[in-house]
């Protein structure tokens, strides 16, 4: 009994209480999280956030850390879960501002700047600290990197924690999940959004995802102009991307794939690979839209998707590879990230895309030994990138900047100095042969393991005031204020989006997600449609909002604490 006391309560003699007490009671609070989070409630659960209400029941219970090894654990834990979602959004973070982009990230700010400024508003209406207020805020639009931006600010404000920013976020959280997607359904019938056009249009890619997704199109030449002319004469008179993949010739011709000397006549056939915002203007000049099975005129051609995976490809660009010369295969796209590139010769290469291959089965395989397509290499992870860019994430989240108007120097912290390496070495890294790609598997796996031990020691550290404070100090009215965050810059934004940026009702949806970086509601939107609208407008504004969510909370912090 005396062992398995000391096991729970740890040893007071030891710094910690002891190893096996630390690990002990940071696995137990994590596995039963993780646990409790695999349960839904019409169909929305609050996920690795039960971490943090489990966290508070063992604090509360007096079953803690040491409070040195508790500070070090979750700003640890919260290093390795904002460098690995800037791993992740990092190679299309500057991409999202190119003209299509840059509208559905407009609509986010306007999202994130309302949030703001109405947890300012309610700050200095109730009285209510802002400590807690930027708790309640990070809570009702279920941002953690948030939180833990905001608990390290007021560490290296005061040379203290505060508890009560863990308390508002836990206590608005799950409303804030929940909020969101009410928000959602509530826009559907304000808006009053007819499913069925809203659907045809997104299949088209209309809007502003013409200028964020590729599409296929079969074009048959009618233009005289176009008679005699090669490929490569043709892309400085159109000046547009696009790659034509395959050819059938006038009546009666072969099928086959098509490289820079092919030379087009009227009649011909083409399959051409653009973005929407393009390939209009593309069929216009060519002649006609039609209908064609490519599959079945030339069935020696296939078409199969091979992963780049050999380090020396890193950062070259498609001219250079000379498939086409070199193999007769033909690469048509380019996936990075989940978003389709078009396959332009000036397009650099990075670790860890899948690009399209269309060929003679000979011809695939040769280029598929050229590219790699080893699962095996890329699941060996390249430690050095991410250990040298934590690193010097700390030393950039350390350096003080002054801002007038905020009376203390105001740093990125550990939070926003490793989130802003992260996105620079995965968006730059490749151009200077520094391979930063992680498997999805490996990043989420850092991702998770970061996330849940922050989450475990701020649940332990706020665990003894916690019942005290919804009881005895209003904190039930912190519910309130968090629904008020959550839902009235999401129908305000929703309007702006719809009426103002003409936002195709599923692309509005997955912004409004992104903007809250919100997962269950980004499930909810993509179960409503089966294109991938909600999920390009998610992706799209999701780098962004994380990084201001990230300073925001810091600067409420600092100028108001």
């Amino acid at each position: 009994m005396e062992v398995l006391r000391h096991l729970f309560e740890g040893y007071p003699n030891l710094w910690g209480g002891g190893v096996a007490h630390s690990v002990l009671i940071l696995s137990l609070v994590i596995a039963f999280g993780i646990m409790l989070g695999k349960i839904k409630v019409w169909g929305v659960s609050l996920g690795a956030t039960w971490i943090l209400f489990v966290g508070i029941l063992f604090g509360h219970l007096n079953m803690n850390l040491d409070e040195h090894l508790l500070h070090f654990m979750k700003e640890f834990g919260l290093i390795l879960f904002v460098y690995s979602i800037g791993l992740q959004v990092g190679p299309g973070f500057f991409s999202a501002f190119k003209k299509g982009g840059l509208t559905l990230n407009l609509l986010a700010i306007i999202v994130v700047v309302l949030g703001v400024g109405i947890t300012v508003a309610l700050h200095l209406i109730t009285g209510l600290p802002i400590t807690t207020m930027v708790g309640i805020l990070s809570g009702a639009v279920t941002n953690t990197p948030g939180l833990g931006a905001a608990q390290q600010a007021y560490s290296d404000l005061s040379g203290i924690d505060a508890p009560e920013i863990a308390l508002g976020y836990a206590v608005s959280y799950p409303l804030g999940v929940v909020g969101i997607i009410l928000s959602l359904i509530a826009l559907k019938y304000f808006l009053r959004i007819n499913i069925g056009k809203e659907e045809k249009e997104a299949e088209r890619g209309s809007g502003q995802l013409q200028e964020l997704t590729v599409r296929p199109t079969s074009i048959e030449i009618r233009n005289e102009a176009v008679e005699g002319i090669s490929v490569k004469e043709l892309h400085p008179l159109l000046n547009r991307k696009f790659v034509i993949s395959r050819i059938k010739h006038r009546e009666g011709g072969e099928t086959g794939l098509v490289n820079s000397d092919t030379t087009l006549h009227v009649g011909d056939k083409i399959l051409v690979i653009s973005t929407p915002a393009d390939i209009e203007a593309i069929t216009v000049f060519f002649g006609k839209e039609i209908s064609m099975e490519w599959e079945q005129l030339n069935k020696e051609l296939i078409s199969r998707r091979i992963l780049i995976t050999k380090p020396e490809l890193n950062g070259k660009t498609l001219s250079q590879l000379k498939i086409r010369n070199n193999f007769g295969a033909s690469i048509t796209r380019v996936n990075r990230s989940g978003v389709d590139l078009v396959a332009t010769p000036q397009l650099q290469l990075q670790m860890g895309d899948r690009v399209t291959i269309v060929g003679t089965e000979l011809a695939v395989s040769h280029t598929e030994k050229v590219l790699g397509n080893s699962l095996k290499r890329l699941n060996h992870p390249n430690l050095i990138p991410i250990f040298i860019g934590i690193a010097l994430g700390c030393i950039l989240g350390s350096i003080p900047f002054t801002f007038p108007g905020i009376p203390q120097p105001m740093k990125l912290g550990l939070a926003g100095g490793p989130l802003i390496v992260s996105i620079l070495i995965s968006r730059f890294g490749p151009k200077y042969k520094l391979i930063t790609y992680t498997t999805m598997s490996a990043n989420l796996m850092l991702r998770e393991i970061g996330i849940s031990i922050f989450l475990a020691c701020v649940g332990l550290g706020a665990g003894k005031g916690f019942v005290e404070t919804i009881i005895n100090e209003g904190g039930y009215t912190w519910i309130g204020y968090g629904v008020i965050i959550t839902i009235l810059p999401l129908l305000i934004a929703g309007l702006v989006g719809k009426y103002y940026f003409k936002l195709n009702y599923f692309t509005l949806i997955g912004v409004l997600a992104g903007a809250t970086t919100d997962p269950p509601a980004l499930s909810y939107s993509n179960d409503l449609t089966s294109t991938d609208a909600p999920a390009v407008g998610y992706a799209t504004v999701y780098p962004l909002t994380m990084f201001l969510r990230v300073l925001t909370a810091q600067m409420l912090i600092l100028s108001l604490a």
